[in-house]
């Protein structure tokens, strides 16, 4: 276990059994030798402990977004390949049960051709502009505010359903008042953005992410095609939430139906604390398949790679946003 503040990684390792203990990536890399490295650290040093990772041989599972820019999560795929090891993206909220039948039944044709797609992920952790400012505030260290902390899984929710995303216009805004860490220098990363996408396919969507939403703390997509439309949320409020909800309809002025899902974990994984209840039943999921993959030596999705595509739209928007155009992926 590696953490700047010595206090809070004593903390954690003592919850969990974690024999070691480092202030440093770098000694933790040169001392433990891990076989796995899981990188949950800001942005900004993704690359580098990805690349010393892979160059001694362990493989990595990455928090998303995978690096700063597009280029820099490219090199962290090439280094992976090149050194042969697994590589992951955690995308862990494609893992809730509802959403993972949203995707299967995309993939069966139950839409038909895909017209248009709304995706909303809202929640007000930064709402009140009295709470303490972190690195999320900052650009050099979390690379993109909002689109970072939850835009991302909303681009990774409709490329992995739809395919890619080739054009978008984006518009972002940061709260008044809100400051970077220090508490004097002014925030440059965004707390709200909203934007609009061409898929390849020619179908259309928009996004409204925003970390500053007083109430919310939703995850929500509706898909509408020639055949079918489908609805998906995650509301925080409702028991058994980490299984999500989904709806369905066929009728173009019809009601939509409840769609019946199977629980993808065991119901205790939902007892415990907050940060153990995501990590049993979105990211152990996700971790299982990475261990099947290490064992095949692939790299099973989400994959670094899949991460560095949604760099890549990341990376659009910064510049839609800057030039107030559109710019294509």
């Amino acid at each position: 276990m590696c953490q700047r503040n010595r206090a809070q990684a004593q903390a954690i390792a003592e919850k969990y059994g974690v024999a070691g203990v480092y202030e440093r990536w770098e000694d933790l890399l040169e001392k433990a030798r891990p076989d796995i490295v899981v990188i949950a650290t800001p942005p900004h040093l993704h690359k580098p402990i990805a690349l010393a990772a892979f160059a001694q041989g362990a493989h990595v599972l990455c928090e998303k977004p995978v690096a700063l820019t597009a280029a820099d999560a490219r090199e962290m795929i090439d280094a992976a390949e090149s050194a042969q090891r697994s590589a992951m993206t955690n995308f862990n909220w494609r893992s809730p049960a509802a959403f993972q039948r949203f995707h299967a039944m995309v993939e069966e044709g139950f839409l038909g051709r895909l017209l248009h797609v709304q995706v909303r992920y809202m929640f007000g952790r930064f709402a009140d502009p009295t709470t303490v400012s972190t690195w999320r505030m900052d650009k050099t260290q979390a690379g993109q505010g909002a689109m970072g902390d939850a835009g991302v899984h909303a681009i990774d929710f409709v490329q992995w359903n739809f395919g890619p995303i080739v054009r978008v216009a984006a518009q972002t805004s940061i709260l008044p008042s809100r400051t970077m860490a220090d508490g004097t220098t002014p925030a440059d990363a965004e707390d709200i953005c909203q934007f609009i996408a061409e898929l390849a396919s020619g179908a259309q969507v928009s996004f409204a992410v925003s970390r500053v939403a007083r109430g919310a703390n939703e995850q929500t997509m509706e898909a509408y095609g020639t055949s079918g439309a489908l609805r998906y949320g995650l509301p925080r409020d409702v028991p058994r939430w980490w299984r999500g909800q989904l709806h369905a309809t066929t009728g173009p002025n019809g009601a939509f139906a409840p769609v019946a899902v199977k629980a993808a974990v065991p119901r205790t994984a939902g007892e415990g604390e907050l940060p153990d209840v995501i990590g049993r039943t979105t990211i152990a999921p996700l971790v299982k398949r990475f261990l099947e993959g290490i064992r095949k030596k692939v790299s099973p999705s989400p994959s670094l790679e899949e991460g560095w595509r949604a760099q890549l739209v990341l990376d659009a928007i910064v510049r839609s946003a800057a030039t107030r155009t559109w710019q294509d992926v």
